[in-house]
């Protein structure tokens, strides 16, 4: 008999996958790679693009419970977390999560997602643009690029003090984040996209 997992992944519009009009965005390029290895024979992972535009961890904390719970595969659940890039972002001179607060805000979705899943991964925020770096946007956010260090170090501790898995897009970015940023320098283009899900085809292989 075929396994029946459910891939949840949480997160605002970089998980959504906006900007995408060519793949849909990461998360949705795993959902096709997933299909099509069930239809080889795998076993079925049934991913959930659960991305909202603009959301901060606390929009996340107050919809985790409810969409696990009905979401919640009886052979297995794999949750992704991936927030940061909106909660450290500073409108009208005040940040929208503060790092003691975004702190606060994963340690408690990690305890919610470890009543539904023994395969938590929390994704780091990536890089923004030179460009914008300490320049208010046309949406009135301010990001300051040495915030996404501190915000993606509190990712990695909580990642270790819970025996989570974490996923460096920020490393992998970094680099070359001029060419695999969109025009807005915030989110990936298409081509920064297909890059995050190379590098999480093969964490959702581990699970077909």
């Amino acid at each position: 008999m075929k396994k029946i997992r459910y891939g949840l992944f949480f997160g605002d519009s970089i998980t959504y996958g906006e900007y995408d009009r060519v793949f849909g965005g990461w998360v949705d390029i795993l959902k096709r790679y997933s299909l099509q290895k069930f239809h080889e024979g795998s076993d079925e992972l049934i991913l959930f693009n659960l991305g909202i535009g603009g959301e901060t961890t606390d929009g996340l904390l107050k919809r985790i419970p409810h969409e696990l719970s009905a979401r919640n595969s009886a052979e297995g659940n794999i949750v992704f977390i991936g927030y940061g890039a909106n909660d450290l972002a500073i409108k009208d001179g005040i940040q929208m999560v503060n790092p003691d607060q975004f702190k606060n805000n994963v340690q408690s979705a990690v305890q919610t997602a470890k009543q539904f899943s023994d395969d938590i991964y929390l994704v780091s925020i990536l890089p923004f643009s030179e460009k914008i770096d300490k320049v208010v946007t046309a949406s009135g956010k301010l990001r300051i690029s040495e915030d996404v260090l501190q915000y993606n170090q509190i990712l990695k501790n909580i990642a270790a003090e819970n025996s989570l898995m974490y996923i460096d897009f920020y490393s992998a970015f970094l680099k070359d984040k001029e060419i695999l940023l969109s025009g807005d320098g915030v989110h990936p283009n298409e081509k920064g996209y297909g890059m995050m899900a190379e590098i999480a085809i093969p964490i959702i292989e581990k699970y077909l």
